[in-house]
């Protein structure tokens, strides 16, 4: 089949429809540049850039275990305890939000609309304004840290979770309903087995995320391994920063590691 010249030359609307987009998101990166208030660089910037990478290269090795007081295995520990809790909590509570927001497993659009406003609402607080709050009313620690990390899942983990029940295969459901199951057999036997592996890959996906946003937690006094972090930067101990952020930077790669092959065998 011939094209025909009309098809090879491009047309001129789409031509401009191209050159306003390219415009307007030229505008945006502007107006978005020129918001940024921009002081300079200050003097110190470049004798603090040389600590930090001092402290990179010889870190304080000492500070890895201490027999009494606070060191770089009981942060790390801590830190993960947090992300673990955080993901658990947020898994388990979840799945009934993301039954309620899937489309099919609602009697109409109303019902499971609002279930995916509930789960944006939450999406919409970020995890260290749910963590100053919690520190407000339960008192710094890692259970605020906790507490925020669940609460602030359930938004992600809810709406990919109604989206994997949404995308099953309605065959099973059918064939179940067609030989009088129960709903509760249906759920069991026809949407869990689907569904499982991609709730347990997403659950790790968000475990990896938690982990990551735990170590910031503790700067504002969530718990983990950002309390001590905060307190090496302030006290401008480069040695203990170093080997702090070399204990995070190996503690969630290996985590990522991890997680990647369970979640490639999971999927």
């Amino acid at each position: 089949m011939t094209k025909s010249w009309n098809d090879i030359i491009p047309k001129p609307k789409k031509n401009r429809y191209r050159l306003l987009i390219y415009i307007a998101l030229i505008l945006v990166y502007i107006w978005a540049f020129a918001g940024i208030p921009y002081s300079g660089i200050k003097e110190t910037a470049g004798q603090v850039s040389k600590s930090i990478l001092a402290g990179l290269f010889s870190p304080d090795w000492g500070y890895v275990y201490l027999p009494d007081g606070e060191d770089l295995l009981r942060g790390l520990l801590d830190t993960l305890a947090i992300s673990v809790l955080g993901t658990f909590i947020s898994t388990i509570i979840c799945i009934p939000f993301a039954f309620w927001s899937a489309v099919n497993m609602s009697r109409g659009k109303v019902i499971s609309g609002s279930g995916k406003i509930f789960l944006s609402l939450i999406r919409t607080f970020p995890e260290v304004v749910m963590a100053i709050l919690f520190i407000k009313a339960v008192g710094p620690g890692s259970f605020a840290g906790v507490l925020a990390l669940g609460l602030h899942s359930v938004g992600m983990l809810g709406k990919l979770f109604a989206d994997e029940v949404e995308n099953i295969d309605n065959g099973p459901l059918e064939a179940l309903m067609a030989v009088g199951a129960s709903r509760l057999q249906i759920l069991w036997f026809a949407v869990i087995p689907q569904v499982l592996p991609g709730f347990l890959s997403y659950t790790l996906y968000r475990f990896e995320l938690n982990l990551r946003s735990a170590t910031i937690l503790g700067i504002i006094g969530a718990g983990g391994i950002g309390t001590p972090l905060i307190f090496a930067l302030s006290t401008r101990n480069w040695d203990r920063v170093g080997i702090i952020l070399l204990g995070i930077i190996i503690m969630i790669t290996t985590i990522d590691l991890i997680s990647g092959t369970l979640r490639k065998k999971l999927v």
